[in-house]
């Protein structure tokens, strides 16, 4: 039998609340999502003005970060033409992301959930996920 941990939605509000408050100081507000280790939504939260397409892409990002245990940023170089990956962004009914701004929260070596952040460039999305992930401190 495994254990698996997963984060719970105290975690998920801190990780919101964390990436909310970049979010803010940067002027972007932004959709953010938090997933557990199966890629399973528990949180989200649009900021007012967060852009309405955003939403299935910040969950399919904490989705694809989850999931596949790594940052989506990592996809998006490896999913270009002639890339080992190339193609992989169809993959799962479109649902892996390949852009910047879903990262896997980790505690003590092990992947226990996803942060997904869309409304800004890909380099905004990804900074709002990193402040996320340092204003949570997992038990």
């Amino acid at each position: 039998m495994m254990s698996v941990s997963n984060l719970d939605e105290h975690d998920a509000r801190t990780l919101i609340n964390g990436a909310a408050a970049h979010a803010d100081d940067i002027g972007v507000p932004m959709c953010i999502a938090i997933t557990d280790a199966g890629g399973n939504l528990i949180a989200f939260r649009r900021m007012d003005g967060g852009k309405v397409t955003s939403i299935t892409v910040a969950i399919d990002k904490a989705f694809t970060a989850a999931g596949a245990k790594k940052a989506t940023h990592e996809y998006g170089a490896a999913s270009q033409p002639g890339a080992p990956a190339f193609g992989i962004g169809s993959a799962i009914g479109g649902r892996l992301m390949v852009v910047g701004g879903g990262l896997p929260v980790t505690a003590n070596g092990e992947v226990v959930g996803g942060i997904g952040i869309s409304s800004g460039s890909p380099d905004q999305d990804l900074a709002v996920a990193q402040a996320g992930l340092d204003a949570w401190q997992p038990n």
